[in-house]
């Protein structure tokens, strides 16, 4: 399939999502797509002409080809999803195409779309039912990758996303990966210091703490998931949250080194708070698919998602040592305060192993 083209209507852009879903084959434009074919496929409905995908089976991914959105694109193809999949560049599209990454995965679609511009969202997202947004903005500048100037630009291309999905009609749900950092960094209550406080998906990140500390990367997830929040309140679309750990997973250090580096602004005191904690991008992809599986029936709101805290003094070096970042995570601290906080996935574990209804208010504790 072709790249978004400006001049094409919202219902050929359809049509063209849904040919080459069903029909699997590449067209010109510089797109690119890819099928398997079996009984690993996609399913289909089981009524009407033969010719449609089943409900709620063709979905669309921001980012991606990056680490954490390829990884969400695989476990839906997987899962017999028909995924088309946003790129931000032409040049990644052909990336796409020479790295070949989802060949003989599943059925699956590219396109370039900016996250800036709010018509060639909606272009993107016509025919999909969902949206993962899981891109990230990078600041070429920045030595970290990410600036101060990002904040307002993370933040600008959430409340487009979600405003594109609200004037999609096809899209009714939005699967919105934030951070964890979006989360902990908090003013500390003397009145708890002999307590571990709690850090769960009630926590938010307090900005001024952020901005102080210059912690930009914390301060634009935090502001950009507050800002979905509110764009999707009173609107016709069904909004969670997924908060990560730092992402983790076979040559991440390779392939997501910008986000590491971001993320780990401020790891020794993240470290010697028992905030420091990871999470494999596999399993991680597979929580989004899971909570957007949930989503009709109990998934509402935010989740905190990780599965290991760095505790010791060997942990924090070894991932020192892979990030080439010495004396970045532990300093001369070697062991947490284990009475100062801890880190809750509890509904996130209740969603996966027991599927618990969500009965309240999801919007009511949203700043």
């Amino acid at each position: 399939m072709g790249a978004l083209r400006r001049r094409v209507s919202a219902e050929v852009e359809a049509e063209e999502l849904r040919e080459v879903i069903l029909r699997s084959c590449g067209g010109g434009g510089g797109g690119c797509s890819g099928r398997k074919a079996g009984p690993g496929g996609v399913r289909r409905r089981t009524g009407g002409d033969g010719t449609g995908w089943e409900e709620g089976r063709v979905v669309c991914v921001t980012g991606g080809v990056s680490f954490v959105g390829s990884a969400i694109v695989r476990r839906l193809l997987a899962r017999g999803y028909a995924v088309r999949l946003l790129v931000d560049t032409q040049e990644d599209l052909e990336k796409l195409r020479e790295k070949e990454m989802f060949q003989g995965d599943g059925v699956w679609a590219a396109a370039v779309a900016n996250v800036m511009d709010l018509d060639s969202l909606c272009r993107a997202f016509d025919g999909c039912t969902a949206v993962f947004h899981s891109s990230s903005s990078v600041d070429p500048r920045g030595i970290s990758g990410y600036s101060k100037h990002m904040v307002e630009v993370e933040v600008r291309a959430a409340e487009r996303v979600i405003e594109a999905c609200v004037r999609t009609k096809s899209v009714r749900k939005c699967v919105f990966t934030s951070s964890l950092l979006a989360c902990v960094w908090r003013q500390r209550d003397p009145c708890h210091a002999r307590h571990a406080t709690i850090v769960d998906d009630n926590s938010w990140s307090d900005e001024t703490v952020c901005r102080d500390g210059k912690l930009w990367f914390a301060l634009g997830k935090t502001m950009a998931e507050k800002a979905a929040w509110r764009a999707a309140r009173g609107r016709d679309l069904n909004l969670v949250t997924v908060c990560p750990a730092l992402v983790t997973g076979p040559g991440f250090q390779h392939l997501n080194p910008t986000g590491s580096i971001a993320y780990l602004k401020g790891a020794q005191y993240m470290f010697a708070e028992a905030l420091l904690a990871t999470v494999d991008v596999e399993q991680l992809a597979d929580a989004h698919v899971s909570i957007y599986e949930a989503m009709n029936k109990n998934a509402c709101g935010r989740y905190i998602c990780f599965d290991h805290v760095i505790q010791t003094g060997e942990e924090a070096a070894e991932l020192e040592r892979q990030l080439r970042l010495p004396n970045r995570v532990c300093g001369a601290t070697r062991e947490v305060d284990r009475t100062s906080s801890e880190l809750s996935n509890q509904k996130l574990l209740e969603l996966m192993n027991s599927r618990r209804r969500c009965t309240h208010d999801v919007y009511s504790y949203f700043p």
